[in-house]
């Protein structure tokens, strides 16, 4: 690991203060301690951010309000997320180990960087790492990589379940800055990679995630997440889906989805909430719905698997959930 220098903040402006170009917020430290060692990130300067006012998990007449620092274990054993939101839960206990749950936090997990191994690794060129030097997933090893939102750039799929799950029930972050505050939501918080693979979302410099909103809704209670993966454990998805349900007896009055394992960021698909609205919950309803999923993919060597793959994701998730009914 390079030198770097290291604060504690008291208060958001404190931390605020002390934000700039060559600094990195520390809170688990699950994903950014990682990084540094294999000196993917190098910050001049790391600022312990565990002090701040930035926990609480609140449900009122709005919806449910979770800190950026609240742990992931303790998000997902809240009786009201539980209740209410059963899909955060699920997202949350499908992520990573119980060890690494108990460290990370909700606004670290929002913000974790990609798993793809050319990023991780300093040897190969990553335009997200080292914009211009080239994608080594393109002709690479690339399995594990998306086939949606992709560029020439980068194919690099976003990692994370609980992103997912708030994209389909429509969350909001919040944002501070030393100036302002500002909600953006979850969905268009993310950006595509186009040809700066370097830029992954909205956040601006001396910006800091404190919290995450996400509305009361009629679906949200009737949802569910689903996790394809290699192993049942501590492995991250070729392919998942969170759909949340409203329903009027058996017939879809509106389908909320988000899927992960196969974009660049979390993934809504509108096509297949469209398909789904006032028809009736059956087998046949889920297959003519999830035909168009794949819609704009683009397979790679060793990932051509993932389209099909993707749709019987969606088919399973939605019969989980009729069964749940």
């Amino acid at each position: 690991m390079r030198p770097y220098t290291f604060a504690q903040a008291r208060s958001v402006r404190q931390a605020l203060a002390n934000a700039g170009e060559g600094t990195a917020f520390l809170a688990g430290g699950t994903t950014l301690v990682d990084l540094m060692k294999l000196e993917v990130m190098s910050p001049e300067r790391v600022v312990d951010i565990n002090r701040l006012p930035l926990g609480g998990i609140r449900h009122d007449r709005d919806g449910l309000h979770i800190g950026a620092l609240e742990r992931m274990s303790d998000v997902a054993a809240d009786d009201t997320v539980r209740r209410h939101y059963p899909v955060i839960a699920q997202a949350l206990e499908l992520s990573a180990s119980g060890q690494l749950r108990n460290m990370a936090s909700i606004g670290g997990n929002l913000l974790q960087r990609t798993r793809c191994g050319y990023f991780r690794d300093v040897s190969t060129p990553c335009n997200k790492r080292e914009p211009g030097s080239g994608c080594s997933a393109l002709t690479g090893f690339n399995r594990m990589h998306a086939i949606l939102g992709t560029s020439d750039a980068c194919v690099a799929t976003h990692a994370s379940d609980l992103a997912v799950a708030l994209v389909a029930l429509g969350a909001d972050v919040r944002l501070t800055s030393g100036r302002s505050d500002r909600t953006v939501p979850l969905e268009t918080f993310y950006t595509l990679p186009g040809g700066t693979p370097e830029v992954e979302n909205v956040l601006r410099p001396g910006e800091l995630v404190t919290g995450v909103t996400v509305p009361r809704s009629a679906w949200a209670a009737h949802s569910t997440y689903l996790k394809i993966r290699d192993r049942q454990s501590y492995e991250f998805a070729l392919s998942s889906a969170a759909v949340a349900l409203e329903m009027r007896g058996r017939t879809i009055r509106q389908a909320r989805i988000a899927v992960g394992g196969v974009g660049t960021r979390p993934w809504r698909l509108t096509s297949v909430e469209r398909a789904l609205a006032g028809r009736p919950a059956t087998a046949n309803t889920y297959e003519s719905a999830v035909r168009r999923a794949a819609d704009g993919a683009s397979t790679l060597e060793h990932n051509a698997f993932k389209p099909a793959l993707l749709r019987r994701t969606l088919v399973r998730a939605l019969t989980a959930l009729q069964e749940q009914a």
